[in-house]
């Protein structure tokens, strides 16, 4: 792997590897732009099949995060950081107090928090060695479980794009497919009911897909019906890549708008639902809840002030469908469109501001 011309082709900032032989810690932190603030992003601690993968994830999801947080309005840049080990076995207190030695060493360029295969417990221990890192206990001042704000970040952006499909907002009597019904969905759906929607589900967990039956009305249908059933609105809440080309002739919905992560399979297939007149909510922008509430425990966490901006995943997505009908694009590139235009003005105007520095300096 040529790292360099990696990095530069993304333009990436900055790489480092960070190794604890006492704990067994092999770690890859990468710093994609803090243009906009430090790199916020978290650690992820899964068993890649080389060290190559895991650089190429590590390089992958910095890059999201830029987006992510710049899309959210945060001032905040983007980083991750992958952890090579087993989750289930090879974690050990000295590994994740190790590794927040590392992120100390960064003095605050990156921050981290928790991801896939890490736990809370995990970012307490990391706690242990610095403050740069968000997600921690709620007894060290965190803001807890993030998936209630999370799902209300998907309600509200669902009813932004519900507005540029059926000219308004409001989500009464809308049939809404949701795909999974984990912790963020199942909430996701209880402020669907509360407003008066007619729900269908689907879940691999029965029981789950029983819950929403029973305290929402909701009809469960199979993981296989989900895509074809008769519906206004599609949430894609589970897995991600399940717009696809088997599924897309399927889908008879107007908006697609969930939690799932990385819902498009390629970016052909964003183009192909933009050409049927389907108004997708690109998911990093309308699944920021969770980074927008932690981004706010490093100013010393405020419910109220944290689900004001959350509420503001509504503009998000009016500002990306704007964008895409400006330049006559599909929404998830619009949604790149609007992060990029923030992070050129907020360099340019670095730029500006270091220029006028150095006449003052040379008036001087």
């Amino acid at each position: 792997m040529k790292i360099f011309t990696y990095m530069e082709k993304y333009d990436y900032e900055q790489l480092l590897f960070c190794q604890d032989e006492n704990s067994g810690l092999k770690a890859i932190i990468g710093i994609h732009d803090t243009t906009l603030g430090p790199a916020l992003g978290g650690t992820r601690m899964w068993t890649y099949d080389s060290e190559e993968a895991a650089i190429e994830d590590a390089l992958r999801l910095a890059k999201g995060m830029t987006y992510k947080n710049a899309a959210a309005g945060l001032n905040l840049g983007g980083g991750k950081t992958v952890i090579i080990g087993d989750p289930r076995k090879d974690k050990n207190e000295e590994m994740f107090r190790a590794f927040g030695r590392f992120i100390q060493g960064l003095n605050g360029r990156y921050i981290t928090a928790e991801d896939v295969g890490t736990t809370v417990a995990d970012m307490d221990l990391i706690h242990e060695e610095t403050d740069y890192v968000t997600g921690i206990s709620p007894a060290f001042g965190s803001s807890g479980n993030p998936s209630p704000v999370t799902a209300y970040g998907v309600y509200r952006g669902m009813k932004a794009a519900a507005k540029e499909a059926f000219g308004t907002d409001s989500l009464e009597g809308k049939t809404i497919a949701v795909q999974g019904v984990g912790n963020v969905a199942f909430t996701l759906c209880r402020h669907l009911h509360e407003e008066g929607a007619n729900l269908i589900v689907t879940d691999i967990n029965k029981d789950a897909v029983q819950r929403a039956v029973d305290e929402f009305g909701a009809k469960a249908v199979d993981i296989n019906e989900i895509y074809s059933v008769d519906c206004d609105i599609y949430a894609p809440c589970a897995l991600g890549a399940v717009i696809n080309d088997e599924t897309i002739p399927q889908i008879k919905a107007k908006v697609i708008a969930g939690a799932a992560n990385n819902q498009l399979k390629d970016t052909a297939h964003g183009d192909t639902i933009h050409e049927m007149g389907i108004v997708y909510a690109p998911d990093y922008v309308i699944n920021a809840g969770g980074v927008i509430n932690v981004a706010d425990e490093l100013y010393g966490y405020n419910r109220e002030r944290a689900m004001k901006k959350v509420e503001q995943i509504y503009n998000n997505v009016e500002r990306v469908i704007e964008i895409a009908k400006r330049d006559n694009i599909p929404t998830y590139l619009a949604a790149d469109r609007m992060a990029e235009e923030r992070i050129e003005r907020n360099r340019k105007s670095r730029s500006q501001f270091l220029q006028n520095g150095k006449h003052i300096l040379s008036y001087r």
